[in-house]
Formats: C-alpha cells, structure tokens, sequence
C-alpha cells in the first residue's frame, strides 16, 4: 500500500464537539452579521431578508423546543424540501439532541420518496408545500409509520415552521429550556442519509455528529475561507457535501443566498456579489465555456492570452495584477468571486486553469457521503492541475494493492469515516474492511504527491486484450467540446456472438443552440457530423484501444443524480 500524505495545516480554527456547539459557536463570534440573505417575491417587487447568526441560532432553539413539548424527543424526521433557510432550521433543530435526522432529496419520484421513509422508519416529515401533492398521497396511503407532518410554509391542515417557532420562543420567555439542555452524543449516529447512487438501489449511510464536525474542522483549517465572504449555496442540502459545506459556512462566518435555478446563475452570482462557493465540475465548466465564447464573440481572445501572458510572467515576481487585468470579465460574474471548491467529479484541467488565470481560485476536493464527505483536497498552496489532492486533516488515505502502473482501490480511515449501512451488514462488511473505507475508485499518487482518480472499479472496461479503459478519462476530454452538455462512454460488445470484444460507445449530449450559431448544424444529422469530426480528432490522440467506436449523439438531457452524475445502469440498460 502507499501512503498518500496529509495538507499541511494553514489556518487556525476551534473544534466543535457537536454540531449544536457550532452553531452556538457563531452566533456568539458573528452575532448580528447576515447568515442568510433570503429573497422575497411579491409581484415585481422584491426585497431582502437578512437573518443573522444569532437569529438562526434563535430559530433553531425555537423550534426544536416546540418539537420537544410536542413529544417529539427520539424520534426520527425526515426533511425534504429545496434549499432553504428552514431545511437547516428543521435539521439543526433535530440534531439538537433532539431525535435521528433523515434528509432526504426533494427530486426523489414518489415510489422512491415512500420507500426511502420506510426504510427508514421515519416519525416526522417536514416538507415544504410545493410538495403537498406527494404528501396527500403519502397520507392516504399509509405504507409509512409518519404520525405527523410539518409544513415548512403556511398551508391549511399543517402544522407550520412559523408556527412552531412562535410556540417555542414563548415556551422559552416562559423558561421551559429543556431542549437548550438536551444531552448530546457526539459518537451516536443521529443521520441517516441516503447516498445517491448511479448504478443501484441507495444505501442508508450511518453518520454522527463527531464525524461531520471533525471534517468541518479538517476543512476550515486547509481551506481560505473569510467572514465576511458571501456563498451561494448551489449543492443540495441532502447530499453530505451540500450540508456539509453549508455547516462550514455556518462555522466561518460566511453568508450564504440562494439562486433562483441555474439559468439565473449568473445573475444570482451578480446580485449576491458572491465570493465563494461550493459546486459540481459541471457549473465551473460551464461558466468558464460561458466566458470564453462571450470573449470570441467580441474578438477579444488575442487580447486575452495577452493579458494572461503578462500577468503569468508578473506572478513570478510576486506581482499579482489579474484581478485589475480581468476586471471586465469578472465583473460579469459581480466582481467579488475569489475562490470556488469543486467535487462529486472529475473537472476538466483547463477550466481550472482558465479560473486560476483570471484571478479566481477553483480547487478540487475528493469524497462520498460515507466520509462525511472530503478525504482529500487541493487549497490555495497545494495542488496540482487535474488532481484531487491531499489527504484531509486527520485522514489516512492509501492506494490499496496498486498493480505495475501504481493504480490501485483508494482506501482511508479517519474520524471522518461512516459507522456502516442502515440495516445492510452485507453491504458494510464489503464497504468497511478492518477500520478502513474501501471507496470502489482507483487512483495513484504522482510525483508530486498528489492524488489523481482514473474512475470507478465498477465502471472500468476491460477489454478482449486484457486492457484496461477508464471511461473517465475519455469523458473529460469529449467535455472539453464547447457544445457537449454532458456525456459518458460505456463498452459494448461489437458483434452479438460475442461479449467479451467490448468497444467504446459514447453518448453524447449537445447544446442545439450553440450548434447552430457557431456550426450552422440545425439539423441533428448536421449536428452528428460535427461531433464525428471532433471524437476523430480526439481518437487520433489515443491509442487504438482508447478510441470511441460508436456515438449515440441527442440533445435531450440524461438521467442524472442530484449531483449532476449520470445514472450510468439507468443509461445503458435502454441503450
């Protein structure tokens, strides 16, 4: 096995024992700064709502002791809902020493939502009314065991957050304060969070607060985080590194705002004077290619090579001039964004590159929610151009039984780490080997000491030759195409009579707008023969075995998880 070595450790931070402390941590330092900003709609008119840390800190205690004096103490509560200010209210709240939180993706298709709460033996819902629909059904049903269900927004027949809020903060003036003194085991496993799964049926993965604040505090100590940044929270809270990432915010001081859908991003980013966020590959990619084909546009792409020649050869001197350099093209994404950390992916190296050139910071983190979720990260003084990094604070991380290439299972342990699968010993036993997480990715470390992924164990092809073909690293390089959404490549045999001579096949998705305009393709035969052009030029640059076979070419989007990965079994099972 060989020893992938830690971050070394750049900035001070406290190291909360729970999450309830966390919180009370920043409503103690950060007091009345905004921790939410929340945009509210009334016709044309719009305003703003600032909620500062110790609002929320206020609306957490609010509600959980009403959820106390309702008999609600040891039960487990699922939340289901968009982001918003009050999924972290109902899962703070819950985590209070409260119950078992149970958060749960608002896309989910109801067969799956039903089944997730049954499995796991869900009390409590608190849903938000845009899904009132699906909780009718719910409760005409009866399948689960819920006994009672929480609005999040006012709705006739439903208890509501609000309401519940103004029920505790009278119970607390009255000085019934038992929740504030609730008994917390940092080591209990009080989250049961479904991972979102390409290939198979979701697991129930077991987490506690020790393993959620110890990466927090991994993460605040490696990465350049300020108070006084503004992040937009584009991740979903049910996924570990949507929550997770929002609790750092929490824990720095940051204000976090919320974007309106992905075709507002760049407004959002604009109105918000966002600063810093956690993110997909895809929305990096694609603000960068938004970038660049706005800079072709206006035939100014001499003009930037330039100026990124100037300021490159400047940096070497300690003169860093990028920011004033590019102000018109950061201006265009509000002028404050400095620092972005992507996972869930692979990124393509160039958009880092581009980011990095223009003055923004963009680093790549690598994990799963069954580590809570980081294992390893690049910062602001380590990192390497298409790596994830280094191990995270506290985390060991190895290459298990690497072969002649030095490519082998990504394996770490750490307080990081899952107690197991809910109800799967099967599952846990496989997953967790002698205290060690076995990830299911194979990577190496280079030469430098960085982590690079080649892909997933159970997406590799093996081909009749014996060789070896990561499907990643051949996406990566068909992402790069400006008008490819998304794609994947998967092997397929070449002949019927025989399954084992697998060849590439790729699906590729495209944007039939930036087809039109810059191929003049309005056709998807036209469209077909564009790409064919493109993977042959990419083809050139492999080897034989490496090479696309087959296209499936469409413009209509995959079947993907929340995350943005594509559902890979889904995909090819109708191929």
């Amino acid at each position: 096995m060989k020893k992938l070595q830690e971050l070394k450790l750049r900035f001070d931070a406290p190291r909360h024992r729970d999450l309830r402390e966390l919180i009370r941590y920043a409503a103690n330092q950060y007091g009345d700064a905004p921790a939410y900003i929340i945009k509210h709609k009334k016709g044309k008119e719009v305003s703003y709502e600032h909620i500062s840390f110790q609002e929320f800190w206020d609306r957490t205690t609010q509600l959980g002791t009403a959820l106390l004096k309702r008999g609600m103490k040891g039960k487990r509560i699922a939340t289901v809902s968009k982001n918003r200010i009050e999924w972290m209210e109902s899962h703070f709240s819950v985590l209070g020493g409260l119950g078992y939180s149970v958060p749960l993706d608002k896309a989910l298709p109801y067969e799956e939502l039903e089944s997730s709460l049954i499995r796991s033996y869900t009390d409590i819902l608190v849903f938000e009314a845009a899904q009132a629909a699906d909780i009718e059904r719910l409760k005409a049903e009866g399948k689960t065991q819920i006994q009672e269900y929480i609005c999040m927004d006012e709705l006739e027949g439903y208890v509501s957050i609000p309401q519940l809020r103004e029920e505790g903060k009278k119970l607390l003036e009255e000085g019934f304060d038992e929740y504030l003194n609730l008994e917390i085991d940092p080591f209990k496993n009080q989250i049961i969070l479904f991972t979102s799964g390409t290939t198979s049926r979701s697991k129930a993965v077991l987490l506690s607060h020790h393993n959620i604040v110890e990466n927090v505090f991994a993460m605040q100590q490696t990465e350049d985080f300020h108070h006084g940044d503004v992040n937009m929270a584009f991740l979903p809270y049910h996924h570990t590194f949507g929550f997770v990432g929002q609790t750092v915010m929490l824990a720095c001081g940051i204000t976090t705002a919320y974007c309106d859908g992905l075709k507002y991003l760049q407004k959002n980013i604009v109105e918000y004077k966002v600063s810093v966020f956690f993110c997909v590959p895809l929305l990096i990619e694609s603000i960068y290619k938004r970038i660049m084909t706005t800079v072709k546009k206006e035939g100014k792409e001499n003009t930037l090579k330039f100026g990124i020649a100037l300021t490159q050869f400047l940096l070497k001197f300690g003169i860093d001039i990028r920011r004033k350099v590019f102000k018109s093209i950061l201006d265009q994404l509000g002028g404050n964004l400095r620092f972005v950390i992507s996972g869930a992916a692979a990124i393509d190296p160039e958009a880092v590159k581009g980011f990095d050139s223009l003055g923004i910071k963009a680093v790549q983190g690598y994990g799963m929610t069954e580590a809570s979720p980081v294992i390893t990260a690049e910062n602001h003084f380590e990192y390497e151009y298409g790596s994830c990094g280094r191990a995270m604070p506290g985390v060991e991380v190895v290459i298990d039984n690497p072969d002649e290439n030095g490519v082998g299972e990504v394996i770490c342990r750490g307080p990081n780490v899952m107690a197991g699968y809910y109800e799967n010993e099967e599952d846990t036993a496989k997953t967790l080997i002698d205290g060690w997480l076995h990830t299911g990715d194979l990577g190496y470390i280079g030469e430098k000491g960085f982590l690079f992924l080649c892909g997933r164990k159970k997406n590799v092809i093996v081909l009749k030759n014996g060789k070896n073909v990561f499907p990643e690293e051949i996406e990566v390089l068909i992402s790069n195409l400006p008008y490819v959404t998304e794609n994947f490549v998967f092997g397929k045999p070449r002949r019927e009579d025989d399954e084992k001579d697998l060849a590439l096949w790729a699906k590729i998705v495209y944007d039939p707008a930036y087809m039109k305009e810059h191929y003049g393709a309005s056709t998807p035969e036209e469209a077909e023969a564009v790409i064919r052009k493109d993977i042959d030029a990419i083809n050139a640059t492999m080897p034989a075995y490496k090479q696309v076979y087959k296209l499936i070419v469409t413009d209509h989007e995959m079947i993907k998880t929340t995350t943005g990965k594509v559902k890979r079994y889904e995909e090819t099972k109708n191929l």
